[in-house]
């Protein structure tokens, strides 16, 4: 074909992924899925636009490389060494869960065993790269929930690598037509020069890249042909090239220059997977996915409920409350690119016929598409059944409660949620003036840090609507939210009126104040029963307190 045309046809699934993204971001879903609508719509059963299919081949297979440096760029050996055993015991029991389980549906629907098997491990996988992005936009990266489920994102990270590295061992077995277990020797022997390799990478690879970090386009380049050089020798020696690229990145993980690789080197393997995407959605021949619907759907039940479930259960038991365990479920309610990437290996070594790719395809259209609005609106989904979610708490769940000081026994005078800047300055001020004053704070982080130095803190989510049960109202004769209005990012009912209407509700008598984000969010605040709005961007702290202590109805600003 000719260049030009090749050129042509690139520019016109550049420019059809760049309409149906648009219509993606009015929908709220992830780029995954807009792409991969954009290879059904390319491909024969649409406009059949797809036609250099071994250019839109390199390109797809150059963006799973670089996707798989920049995990092993991510998977810092220390950090395996700091997993904490609710992440491990949560990931590694979800996995085991949805594979089993996975496996058993498979062979239900009729599936050989080795393509039930791909797919059921195709399921366990999650997007990491999705779910921090709604978690970072909904404010609740670092909540509770938040930083469990980054825990168990890094395990199935883990367990990648080792599904990786099962594929190497297959692609040698296919290749040789030996035996599992011969090939898997012969994969060891095969590995020593990789591993050697590696292990020198890793030791020079840090006076190397401060040389090269004085020209940052240098240093890109040398990452790039670096994740090249590995997936082209991981290939030549019986591994596939992801794996490949994903031992250069370990190699580079434990070097202070991989958050400026990574950062740099983002968009670049977003570009290039979107190629990956279009190739994969280009394969759903739209003609008889109706032989796959029945399957997908029940396959996508599965992952959609059965995956929070089993989060919840093993929360649950660990001493977790059930809206922590929810939360934090509902992150795993969808299937990744991973999971088409492995999917697709398996195609390429002839394990699955491209019905289970399409199959897997189309679970990761639906559970990508419908566990998005589960995350967005995880607040009045969790509002609605959250009766039904007993039997999936203790009757004492007693992590949350270490995660506080214990001294919710004592007296205080000033509850103040929001341990931020001007959460900081406020809490001196009260102390200052010899008042007692509990801080509540939704980061684990801030509240261990906080209580390490002596302050009597209290984990708390202003979103959670039990949470008021738990404050020492007795004796407090104020309560301040100082939660900037950004960082409650408010879509459905306000959380700061939830909680005025509920300790108002228990009987508290005192003066209530809160954050206003402009002159008619603090008339709206003072409607419904706050006292005092604050300004922090136009008041010091002092001037709060000062306003707090001198007059009963105001607006600080």
């Amino acid at each position: 074909m000719p260049e030009a045309t090749v050129f042509y046809e690139i520019a016109a699934l550049l420019m059809l992924a760049s309409l149906i993204g648009l219509l993606g971001i009015w929908l709220r879903q992830p780029m995954i899925v807009s792409f991969i609508i954009v290879g059904m719509l390319a491909g024969p059963a649409g406009f059949d636009i797809v036609q250099s299919t071994d250019y839109l081949k390199l390109l797809s297979e150059l963006g799973v490389t670089l996707l798989l440096f920049l995990v092993g760029l991510k998977l810092d050996l220390n950090l395996v060494r700091t997993l904490g055993v609710v992440a491990l015991n949560t990931g590694v029991g979800q996995i085991l869960f949805t594979s089993v389980v996975g496996f058993l549906i498979c062979i239900g629907l009729g599936m050989s065993p080795i393509a039930s098997l791909y797919v059921a491990v195709a399921l366990t996988f999650s997007s990491t790269i999705i779910i921090v992005k709604l978690l970072s936009d909904k404010r609740e990266l670092d909540a509770l929930h938040g930083r469990i489920a980054l825990g168990f994102l890094i395990v199935q990270d883990l367990a990648v690598v080792l599904a990786m590295a099962v594929m190497s061992a297959l692609t040698a077995s296919a290749a040789e037509e030996t035996g599992l277990v011969d090939a898997a020797l012969a994969l060891a022997a095969g590995a020593v020069p990789l591993i050697l390799l590696w292990l020198v990478v890793s030791r020079v690879a840090h006076p190397i890249l401060s040389r090269m970090a004085k020209a940052p386009e240098l240093l890109i380049v040398f990452a790039l042909g670096l994740a090249a050089a590995f997936a082209a020798l991981g290939e030549y020696l019986g591994f596939s090239k992801e794996l490949g690229g994903l031992i250069a990145g370990v190699a580079l993980a434990s070097t202070p220059f991989r958050e400026a690789i990574g950062s740099r080197l983002t968009s670049l393997r977003d570009f290039l997977l979107v190629f990956f995407f279009i190739s994969l959605g280009s394969h759903l021949d739209l003609r008889v996915v109706g032989d796959a619907v029945g399957p997908a759907i029940l396959l996508s039940l599965f992952v959609l409920i059965g995956n929070p479930l089993i989060v919840m259960a093993i929360m649950g038991l660990m001493g977790y409350r059930k809206r922590t365990g929810f939360l934090a479920g509902l992150t795993v309610a969808q299937i990744s690119e991973f999971s088409l990437i492995f999917i697709a290996l398996g195609l390429g070594l002839g394990h699955v016929s491209e019905d289970a790719v399409g199959l897997v395809t189309l679970v990761g259209v639906i559970t990508i598409g419908l566990s998005t609005y589960m995350i967005l609106y995880s607040q009045p989904l969790y509002s609605f059944i959250e009766p039904y979610l007993g039997i999936f708490e203790r009757r004492i769940a007693h992590r949350e409660q270490q995660i506080s000081d214990g001294t919710s026994a004592a007296r205080y005078d000033v509850i103040l949620f929001g341990l931020g800047r001007y959460g900081r300055s406020l809490y001196s001020g009260f102390r200052e003036r010899g008042l007692g004053v509990l801080g509540v704070d939704f980061d684990p982080d801030v509240i261990r840090d906080w209580g390490h130095s002596g302050a009597s803190v209290m984990y708390g989510d202003l979103f959670d609507p039990d949470m008021h049960e738990s404050l020492p109202l007795g004796t407090a004769r104020y309560i301040i939210i100082a939660v900037p209005p950004h960082e409650i990012g408010v879509t459905h009912e306000d959380p700061r009126l939830a909680l005025v209407e509920a300790v108002r509700g228990r009987g508290f008598g005192g003066h209530i104040a809160a954050i206003a984000s402009s002159d008619a969010d603090g008339a709206m605040l003072r409607s419904k029963g706050v006292d005092t709005t604050l300004r922090p961007f136009s008041d010091a702290a002092e001037r709060a307190i000062e306003k707090l202590f001198g007059t009963p109805e105001a607006d600080v600003g």
